[in-house]
């Protein structure tokens, strides 16, 4: 693995990018992004993950991780291909511009891209892609399932045949899904853009992930988790999360190598430059909490695969870049295998004010090898964060980021300037603080389940945002790669 240049790059989820159908997708508008971080000296887009999202918006939870979000398929792609009517395009066009019509999308769309799946002439193309990757064709299959049982969940199946029309709908989009991106990265490649995904740590219980693979999870002897997944009472939830992903069989998927997680991560590689390992502490250790608990607290720390895991990972990734999210209450075993590991870690800027002088997040306490945000997904914007901060800390962190006028308002490119100049080998800024836009933009608040996953740009904004401005701050502070 290669150490990270001095670089920048912008988080923004391809759900997030403007577009006429009520969600972001891989048309026009991703290229169109691509233009401008390359205009504004930017050298990396990070996104989030791209696995089919749960019924509250999250790709956290989902039901076949090895599957790509149906609703990023550009609409109008498919036109071009003769796969939809112009008069089918003009009635799927969006009420509003600025958020993900997320009802509209589960009572819509589907039905629109089974009519395109039915008119493909290309189909023994697009059944050799899937066939040709195991676990994409263990998802269409899954998903069929559940069409076929009623979309309850695998544990309670009764059916165990599929039709093969729903099989070749969900072939069907994982094809253009991926033709659709890998045509984005390629174009973002030429143009000098590297691209970050993301890995999510857990599946859920009613995945594809656990009905093929049920020896790499612990469950019982019914298919339900024995223990569940989440996380101790932190900054994000005072009473903590109880996420309740299933727990991994880490002794099962020791014993064969890591097979499971060397695919995973392989596949996630030929969609991207790079990933972020969501809650990469699980390695080192996992909160492990009782199946019949009512809240996270009922938890406890349990170890975690450690440098084994690490080492199959960085067999597969060769010297592609891993960022280990090292975030939440980190000890000293987590510190000490993100060390080993040699992936950077992360530092964000939003807990760097929380009492602590040693705290890694920082910016004089940044080290070469890291990955430093303003804020993460799971963040308040830095407006919100601003505003929300009481005076004495709002004070001592825009005084710390060069800032002093009693007008605070102002402060914010004090701010990203201090970020810009830091020694973080990879300054990532999330689209909306370049916006400088507030708490109703946060893409995602922990512990709560509406609302969220719902935030889009609209071009107007894109274009309003200073490309000169912002590759003169890439190049004063030696983050512009070209």
């Amino acid at each position: 693995m290669t150490a990270i240049k001095r670089s920048s790059g912008v988080l923004l989820h391809v759900s997030s990018l403007h577009g006429e159908y009520s969600i972001g997708s891989l048309g026009k508008a991703a290229f169109e992004f691509v233009d401008f971080l390359k205009d504004s000296g930017f050298s990396y887009w990070q996104v989030l993950p791209f696995c089919i999202p749960d019924a509250c918006g999250s790709p956290y939870k989902s039901e076949a991780s090895f599957a790509c979000n149906p609703y990023f398929i550009d609409l109008a792609l498919l036109a071009a291909e003769g796969l939809l009517s112009q008069s089918e395009l003009e009635a799927a066009k969006q009420k509003t511009p600025f958020l993900v019509e997320s009802e509209r999308l589960a009572d819509e769309r589907e039905a629109l891209l089974r009519l395109a799946a039915e008119r493909a002439t290309n189909r023994e193309e697009i059944l050799a892609f899937v066939t040709g990757r195991r676990e994409i064709d263990e998802a269409c299959k899954f998903l069929a399932l559940k069409c076929a049982n009623g979309g309850v969940a695998w544990q309670d199946f009764r059916v165990f045949d599929y039709s093969f029309d729903d099989y070749f709908y969900f072939a069907f989009t994982q094809f253009h899904f991926w033709r659709q991106w890998l045509a984005v990265k390629s174009y973002a490649n030429a143009r000098g853009i590297s691209i970050i995904g993301d890995i999510p740590i857990y599946v859920a219980s009613d995945s594809a992930d656990v009905f093929y693979s049920k020896a790499q999870f612990l469950l019982d002897e019914n298919g339900h988790p024995r223990a569940v997944a989440g996380v101790p009472p932190d900054y994000f939830a005072k009473e903590g999360q109880l996420w309740g992903n299933p727990l991994y069989n880490w002794r099962q998927m020791k014993m064969d190598g890591f097979a499971w997680w060397r695919a995973r991560l392989s596949l996630t590689l030929e969609l991207f430059d790079g990933v972020r390992i969501d809650h990469f502490r699980a390695f080192a250790g996992f909160w492990s909490v009782p199946a019949t608990a009512s809240s996270a607290k009922e938890g406890k720390w349990v170890k975690g695969p450690g440098m084994a895991l690490v080492k199959a990972l960085k067999e597969v990734a060769g010297d592609k870049l891993i960022i280990a999210e090292d975030l939440g209450d980190i000890t000293d075993d987590v510190r000490l295998l993100v060390a080993k590991s040699g992936f950077p870690g992360m530092r964000v800027l939003q807990f760097a004010f929380l009492g602590d002088p040693q705290t890694p997040h920082l910016p004089h306490n940044y080290d070469e090898n890291c990955v430093a945000y303003t804020g993460t997904h799971d963040n308040n914007t830095l407006l919100g964060y601003v505003w929300e901060l009481d005076e004495g800390t709002r004070t001592k962190m825009l005084e710390y980021c060069g800032y002093t006028d009693p007008d605070w308002n102002g402060g914010y490119g004090a701010v990203l300037r201090t970020m810009l100049a830091s020694h973080a080998g990879l300054v990532i800024l999330p689209v909306q603080d370049l916006l400088l836009f507030g708490a109703d933009t946060r893409m995602n608040t922990p512990g709560k389940s509406d609302g969220n996953w719902r935030y889009r740009i609209t071009k107007e904004q894109l274009l309003a945002l200073d490309r000169n401005k912002y590759r003169h701050l890439n190049e004063l502070y030696g983050r512009n790669r070209s």
